[in-house]
Formats: C-alpha cells, sequence, structure tokens
C-alpha cells in the first residue's frame, strides 16, 4: 500500500496478470460446461482453481481481500463440483429425502457467503479505522 492524499491499494503486475488469466481459465471452464465439452471442462479447473488459491494466499495479510478471495475459491469449488455432477448425470440422484447431489453445491456456497457476512457484519465494523479496511 501507498501513502497519497488517499490511501490506495496497488497490486503488483505480475498479480494483476495472474488475475487476469484466471478470469480467461474460468470463462473457458464455464463455457465447456455450457458446451457440453466434458475434458476441457475438468481441465480448466485445476487452474482455474490453483490460481484462485494462489490469489488468496498473496492477499491473505488485508482482511478485505482474504475473504473474498477465499470466498471467489469456495466459489470455483462449487461451480466445479456442480459442473462435473451434471457432466456425469448424478446431480439429480438423491442424497436425502429431495436433496440431491446438485444441492451439495450449498456446503462451499454457504461457506463464502459465511466468510462475506463475518467481514462485513464483524470484522469491518470492528477495524473501521484501520488502514486496510475498505
Amino acid at each position: 500500500m501507498s501513502k497519497t492524499s488517499e490511501d490506495t491499494y496497488t497490486i503488483p503486475l505480475s498479480y494483476r496478470k495472474m488475475e487476469n488469466m484466471h478470469i480467461v481459465f474460468w470463462l473457458f471452464k464455464d463455457v465447456a460446461w455450457c458446451m457440453i465439452w466434458k475434458p476441457l471442462g475438468i481441465i480448466m479447473i485445476f487452474p482455474t482453481l490453483i490460481i484462485s488459491i494462489v490469489i488468496a494466499w498473496r492477499t491473505r495479510h488485508l482482511m478485505s481481500e482474504r475473504c473474498h478471495n477465499l470466498a471467489i475459491t469456495v466459489w470455483i469449488t462449487a461451480n466445479s463440483y456442480w459442473m462435473i455432477s451434471e457432466f456425469f448425470h448424478f446431480d439429480s440422484l438423491p442424497v436425502w429425502g429431495d436433496f440431491t447431489f446438485k444441492h451439495l453445491t450449498l456446503i462451499p456456497f454457504f461457506s463464502g457467503l459465511l466468510m462475506l457476512a463475518y467481514y462485513y457484519i464483524y470484522w469491518q465494523p470492528t477495524h473501521r479505522h484501520e488502514k486496510e479496511t475498505m
């Protein structure tokens, strides 16, 4: 972070390039899912998820970035599992009652929501005077 007339958050160019490439991988994964291109969709899980984890690790010292980037990581995890469940036709199989294998994606989705709720409801209000708070 650098200090000017107001606080700014700067990202090293190598990090920005990685984030941009992450978006490309994510879009390829989702296009493959939409077009039911199983091999490409499954292959694209790995760079998408790995880069997401690396981004979360690199920004771990900023609570805002940590929470948002971890939420993205669990979102990609849920999204990837959902894609695989549709590719291999077990998405609509029952797990318990009307709860299907696709509904298991709710676990990581809610985990991400809980991380963001923690940040916005608890952490940000209790640390609003610290520089890092956005």
